[in-house]
């Protein structure tokens, strides 16, 4: 069952492994070491502390509080770092943002390298969370194809797998992101059409990559991942079969921008709690914008409809938009 693919997709990702599916090369055991060390280089945690909670998980008696709290010194030290690294890395964008004002290259050169840097901080800690998934996930899958007959792996990876939930990141205060409140409450099912879909005998020869590159992730673009977001969300709530992503997004900003200009609403929202501000003026505040954006549109489009020179206008300016993103 899908719901987001096209037929022709779907089937040519099944076809290659109709037959068989082969691994092109062997997973690399040993890069669990270098995970292993590059986890261990990183500060948060001391080897003692590895020690003492896997001494401690194992006692009955042990409450799961106190097998926690042998957690807290790296828990502790990771927050700490952290937060000096979302400070840094505020007063750096501040920095950079009003030096580029000067149009002076060298101080924009000092103020854009300073910014990386202390992105790079904030990035690095924010992997580090990542890697101890990464080292959880390829542990316990591997360890089951190789006797690495290593205590200190069976060990941290205990470990690393209690310590990740601990590590809680927060959200920049002038970020345009804020997913913290955003639950599902609802999702509904259509079906919209059915397709039988043929594999068939190939010989191409194809085959699986293994696992590699333990411990190289890089940071991701939180606005590019929000937008994702978003419209994996509208794809939830929508019937798709007649609109694009950017029918929904475009649809979708189209509504905020026009319940942004309801000034009540908007200070409710900036002075409540999201559950708080949705019980005020909102409901009808977004019936209203909903309303309003279609009477808008529609109007637009008839003075288009019945008026050539305002069309020609109209298209001239679509064209300048369009080149811009070229």
């Amino acid at each position: 069952m899908d719901f987001f693919n096209e037929p022709d997709d779907i089937l040519s990702a099944f076809q290659p492994y109709y037959q068989t599916a082969e691994l092109a090369d062997v997973s690399n055991p040993d890069l669990i070491f270098d995970l292993s060390d590059k986890l261990r280089a990183s500060g948060i945690f001391l080897w003692q502390e590895v020690e003492q909670f896997c001494n401690a998980f194992y006692v009955k008696s042990k409450s799961n509080a106190a097998i926690a709290n042998i957690c807290k010194p790296a828990v502790e030290r990771w927050q700490k770092r952290y937060k000096s690294a979302i400070e840094a890395f505020k007063q750096a964008k501040e920095m950079f943002e009003r030096t580029k004002r000067t149009n002076d290259p060298v101080l924009i050169a000092n103020a854009e390298n300073s910014f990386k840097e202390c992105k790079q901080e904030k990035d690095a800690l924010e992997i580090f969370k990542k890697d101890l998934g990464t080292f959880v996930r390829f542990y316990e899958f591997m360890s089951q194809i190789v006797d690495y007959n290593d205590k200190d792996l069976e060990k941290l990876c205990l470990y690393a797998r209690n310590l990740r939930p601990m590590l809680r990141e927060v959200v920049e205060e002038d970020d345009d992101i804020n997913l913290n409140d955003v639950v599902l409450s609802h999702y509904r099912l259509s079906v919209i059409r059915q397709q039988d879909l043929k594999l068939k005998e190939d010989s191409a020869d194809y085959k699986l990559v293994p696992g590699e590159g333990l411990g190289s992730a890089k940071a991701k673009d939180k606005k590019e991942e929000f937008l994702s977001q978003i419209i994996e969300r509208l794809n939830e709530l929508f019937i798709t079969d007649q609109l694009t992503e950017n029918d929904m997004v475009n649809y979708a900003y189209t509504v905020r921008d026009k319940l942004s200009e309801n000034i009540q609403v908007m200070q409710q929202i900036a002075n409540n709690s999201p559950e708080q501000a949705m019980l005020g003026d909102f409901a009808k505040a977004i019936d209203d914008a909903i309303l309003d954006s279609s009477a808008a549109h529609q109007n637009q489009m008839m003075q288009l409809l019945s008026d050539p020179i305002k069309a020609k206008g109209f298209s001239k300016l679509i064209y300048d938009l369009l080149t811009l993103a070229v």
